[in-house]
């Protein structure tokens, strides 16, 4: 049972969220381990392409939440160190962590997304 001011998201978005969590925990913890060894070492291309595909499924999930205009991608020309995509790694995280408090919870029954009655497309 849905309380009356529950905040509800759409099943593709809940289901997006479940695929990318883990790899975005992953890659956060990849990229806190390369910062203890080396900060300052900068980010390769294909590096940089492999982190934005990722932190672009992160924006389809986090679209219409507040947190989106604080979450920046990468910029390729940039040449970000690995103390710059650890830090951004973990806005996404935080941003994801609070989508999924929002959105997931106890029903009364069980613990569960609160979806949408009908489909809505990703933006």
């Amino acid at each position: 049972m849905i309380k009356k001011d529950q905040k509800q998201t759409s099943f593709e978005k809940a289901e997006l969220y479940e695929v990318i969590i883990s790899l975005l925990m992953a890659m956060q913890k990849e990229f806190l381990e390369l910062t203890k060894k080396k900060p300052e070492a900068v980010l390769n291309k294909s590096k940089i392409k492999m982190v934005n595909r990722l932190l672009k499924k992160c924006r389809i999930v986090l679209a219409w939440e507040q947190s989106l205009e604080y979450l920046d991608l990468i910029d390729e020309d940039d040449v970000p160190q690995n103390s710059d995509v650890a830090l951004m790694l973990s806005q996404y995280v935080a941003a994801m962590n609070q989508f999924q408090s929002t959105y997931y919870g106890w029903d009364g029954k069980e613990s569960r997304w609160f979806i949408y009655e009908e489909t809505l497309p990703l933006p």
